[in-house]
């Protein structure tokens, strides 16, 4: 096992790594902006670096300064949790080529994923389903008219280098489509510095689910059940559950098989997530992408499966079998995920602030993942993301009664918060039913 790990990431994530590094007796070292200097993580880590100033560019999406730390601290790894470089091909290649271990799937595997139009091209080829859709980037606006021809509208406009719900608008006609396209292209060219932008077809009414898959030391792909993540706003995750109300037990086995096949065709070792569009109406699902990284939402599987993911990716990573018998890998129970944002909870526009109150809920199938707690500034240079409030039990409907309660009990005073969103939501009929979609929350607002 690794006796020394270096956390290339903050908040809440970084904190939960380092909480599993040191169960398991590995030295977790922390690096740290200068905003950063007093969150939770910095001070539970055994050593901790300031990389540099607030701006991410110049420190957590600093490779030359992490990997500085790194040298400093003799980290033999490093782990890149979610955002930042968890997904940057060259930066998981200049670490392995320094002599450190990368906690992630190798560089071609991001690389191959990485891209929309090649991940849709690749998933295609091992027999995924995808949407119908462009194998090639749309070179111009006349190219992009033509492809969503063929296609037929609505079509989903996409960068094609794009991920987490960024880079994305929806065109109902030519005219909506000349207006999307311009705006997609620039923002892919301003945030990813690639302007490849991939045609899709749209369908309004949509479930999203996603599979977990893990690519063991020894070669093989697992996959630990799904996650239903339609409750969304601005096309990012705001709630995740497993399993899926919309899974039946034959649909969850061509998923999972579908899943593995992915992992497969990119020989695609450590944690990773295959993300698919669900029609709820004739069960027919479409990949959309692999994220090839832990995922925020991973305690819920962790939950229902039994395992401690970041534990399981350490093995890998070390070279190590899994905990669990792939072969016999059984879902217990029922978790759901809040996403507890510093965000106002009915436009959900950013509010950071200091924490004046701070109390987490306790109780009986109750975790919370926090990245701050009372005392602690909020700043607006990094996600919004305050917690996650998870919460399992036997079944959906106790898990739902076990929801409510702790978000009850939630006291966040000082940044603006959504806890009043899910208190809404946890008793919306349509939510409770099972039977929402991707359009949930705009229906509620």
């Amino acid at each position: 096992m690794i006796e020394s790990l270096l956390v290339a990431n903050r908040g809440e994530i970084a904190r939960r790594i380092i909480r599993t590094a040191k169960r398991l007796g590995i030295r977790a070292i922390a690096v740290y902006s200068e905003a950063d200097a007093d969150l939770p993580f910095v001070a539970e880590a055994d050593e901790a670096v300031l990389i540099g100033p607030p701006n991410p560019a110049q420190s957590y999406r600093n490779a030359e300064a992490i990997l500085a730390a790194a040298k400093a601290t003799g980290a033999r790894a490093i782990h890149p949790g979610y955002g930042f470089l968890s997904e940057n091909a060259e930066f998981a290649r200049t670490v392995e080529s320094s002599g450190l271990i990368w906690v992630g799937p190798d560089a071609d595997a991001i690389t191959a994923m990485g891209d929309k139009i090649n991940a849709r091209n690749l998933m295609a080829a091992a027999g995924v389903p995808v949407a119908p859709g462009t194998t090639d980037p749309a070179a111009d606006l006349d190219a992009a008219v033509t492809a969503a021809a063929g296609i037929g509208y609505p079509v989903m406009v996409k960068a094609a280098a794009g991920g987490g719900g960024m880079g994305m608008g929806v065109a109902v006609d030519e005219a909506a489509l000349r207006t999307e396209y311009d705006k997609v292209r620039a923002f892919a060219e301003r945030m990813f510095g690639d302007g490849s932008v991939l045609i899709e077809r749209y369908f309004p009414r949509v479930r999203h689910v996603e599979v977990q898959i893990l690519g063991l030391a020894d070669g093989r792909v697992v996959a630990l059940g799904e996650r239903e993540c339609s409750v969304q706003r601005r096309n990012q995750k705001l709630v995740e559950e497993s399993p899926s109300p919309a899974v039946s037990p034959e649909l969850r086995s061509r998923l999972l098989a579908a899943a593995v096949r992915a992992g497969e065709a990119v020989s695609y070792r450590n944690a990773g997530t295959v993300e698919c569009l669900l029609d709820p109406a004739t069960g027919e699902f479409f990949f959309l992408e692999m994220n090839t990284r832990l995922q925020v939402e991973h305690p819920v599987t962790e939950y229902v499966y039994g395992v401690d993911l970041v534990e399981e990716q350490l093995r890998v990573a070390s070279g190590l079998a899994p905990t669990f018998d792939p072969d016999a890998l059984t879902p217990r129970g029922h978790a759901i995920e809040l996403r507890i944002n510093a965000e106002d909870p009915k436009r959900f526009l950013p509010g950071p602030g200091v924490v004046r109150t701070w109390v987490e809920p306790t109780g009986e199938g109750v975790r919370v993942d926090s990245g701050y707690t009372e005392g602690n500034t909020v700043t607006p240079f990094y996600d919004s993301l305050l917690a996650k409030l998870i919460i399992s039990g036997a079944t959906r409907d106790e898990v739902l009664e076990r929801a409510r309660a702790a978000v009850a009990a939630f006291q966040i005073e000082g940044p603006k918060n959504n806890v009043p969103f899910f208190a809404e939501l946890l008793t919306n009929d349509e939510f409770l039913s099972g039977a929402y979609d991707t359009g949930i929350v705009s229906r509620m607002r």
